[in-house]
């Protein structure tokens, strides 16, 4: 079976992966930091943080899963012996969701439907030729009486329900059981409940896709669940790298304007207050349309439409990192303006402590703060971004799934009616978990890192 596939890297694998090792190297010198433990320790100990924590790792697990990419060995009708791999490239995610795949309909059908959404002309069993609502391919064909469809989702529902709960209850019992006499100060009722609707929401939602679309199909017939899932790489990917193009440039000018003043002080203000002055999404669809006519006059740098599509995607984190920077930069210029007055600041220039030395050892440690709640804050409003840019045109490849391309899809079927409401739904439960997620862990870091909030999040 391996022999029959070849790894496909795409330049958004090789950075996420980059970022995993990154953050591994984070958390080894959290632990080996006693202070930063303890604050971080706090989060994890409030419930809130805790939850919002495996929501979010969840995510991530699927934009991990989505890509470990490969493409699959062609059958050799030449006879020449030479090895010919598919042009599309698929990842570890798509065999997972492979009872999602290939049971495409002809156009829109409901959650769970067993009929189109559309009317089509049928000839009937005596020769006429009537409008009706034809049984779909996949949804509900295993049932041989319509009647049985409400009975069916409901038996299979708690059948998969009940089978996958007694494992879970099984493992958190033992795991109870171990942790029980340890010194451990989680929140591990809230732990157990929110892995456990994690594993039976996918455990559901893959059995009843043999059965049903159970987020129902789009346009062309294909499963809206699928899509959702799949754009989950973009939303994660998307606001982790925009993020990280920010984070030198708000960090290293707007400490540097605070500190240094005078003349660096002027010139990183007219950067930010130039740049301000130009409306953010103008600027943004403009550098997107840049990229676009490289694309379309370099074809011979693209092989493959994945490469295309990564190539924009990349591009387009690196446009919004380049102009969402300034809100950070100037919160960082304030706080390093009041820090630098502080006597201990000042006692140490008087001792003839280096900037450099005053910089890393009094002012980034003490601007932390900050500059964690504006990461979470900046990676909620990128997902969010891709959103709206996809929607009026100027987001990712249209060829690449993301929320903001499924509801741009959507957006002429809201006022159909009756209304096709499922695709707009999908992506934004979707989105607005990882949101709300974000922005929720985002608060018991401030709480942790913000002296002014110490111990306020302890027990949320």
């Amino acid at each position: 079976m391996f022999n029959d596939i070849r790894l496909a890297f795409l330049w958004s694998d090789y950075l996420i992966f980059a970022l995993v090792l990154a953050l591994v190297a984070f958390v080894v010198s959290v632990v080996r930091n006693p202070l930063a433990r303890a604050r971080w320790s706090q989060v994890f100990r409030s419930r809130i943080g805790a939850s919002s924590f495996l929501i979010i790792g969840f995510y991530v697990v699927i934009a991990l899963l989505d890509s470990l990419h490969f493409q699959t060995r062609l059958e050799d009708t030449t006879g020449s012996g030479a090895e010919h791999y598919s042009p599309e490239v698929r990842s570890v995610l798509d065999v997972a969701l492979a009872p999602m795949q290939g049971n495409d309909e002809r156009t829109y059908s409901a959650p769970f439907a067993i009929y189109s959404f559309a009317k089509e002309t049928e000839e009937m069993a005596d020769g006429t030729i009537a409008r009706v609502y034809p049984r779909l391919k996949h949804g509900g064909a295993h049932l041989e009486n319509t009647s049985e469809h409400t009975a069916d989702i409901v038996v299979k529902s708690l059948s998969v329900i009940g089978w996958w709960l007694i494992p879970c209850l099984v493992l958190i019992s033992l795991h109870h059981v171990f942790v029980r006499n340890a010194a451990s100060r989680l929140p591990w009722p809230v732990i157990y409940v929110t892995l456990t609707i994690i594993v039976l929401v996918c455990a559901w939602a893959l059995e009843m896709s043999r059965y049903y679309h159970v987020l129902g199909t789009d346009k062309v017939g294909q499963d809206v669940l699928y899509q959702s899932l799949k754009a989950v790489r973009t939303g994660v990917l998307i606001g982790t790298l925009a993020t990280l193009v920010t984070l030198p440039l708000a960090v290293l000018l707007g400490i540097s304007a605070g500190y240094f003043r005078g003349w660096v002080d002027d010139v990183v203000q007219y950067i930010y207050t130039t740049l301000n002055s130009i409306p953010g999404i103008l600027l943004i669809a403009a550098s997107v349309l840049l990229i676009d006519v490289y694309i379309e006059t370099h074809p011979e740098q693209f092989k493959l439409l994945s490469d295309r599509a990564d190539f924009k995607f990349i591009a387009l984190c690196f446009i919004l990192g380049m102009t969402s920077w300034t809100g950070l930069c100037r919160l960082l210029r304030a706080e390093t303006l009041k820090l630098s007055q502080l006597e201990y600041v000042q006692a140490a220039h008087a001792f003839g402590v280096s900037h450099w030395r005053v910089l890393m050892r009094h002012i980034l440690p003490n601007t932390t703060h900050i500059i964690l709640i504006a990461l979470v804050l900046d990676f909620s409003g990128f997902v969010l971004a891709e959103a709206v840019l996809s929607y009026i045109g100027v987001g990712v490849d249209p060829s690449m799934k993301s929320w903001g391309n499924m509801i741009n899809e959507a957006r002429a079927e809201l006022a159909r009616d009756p209304v096709v409401w499922w695709s707009v739904t999908a992506a934004f439960i979707l989105m607005f978990v990882l949101v709300l997620a974000a922005n929720l862990f985002s608060d018991r870091v401030r709480d942790a890192f913000d002296p002014r909030m110490s111990g306020s999040g302890e027990q949320k």
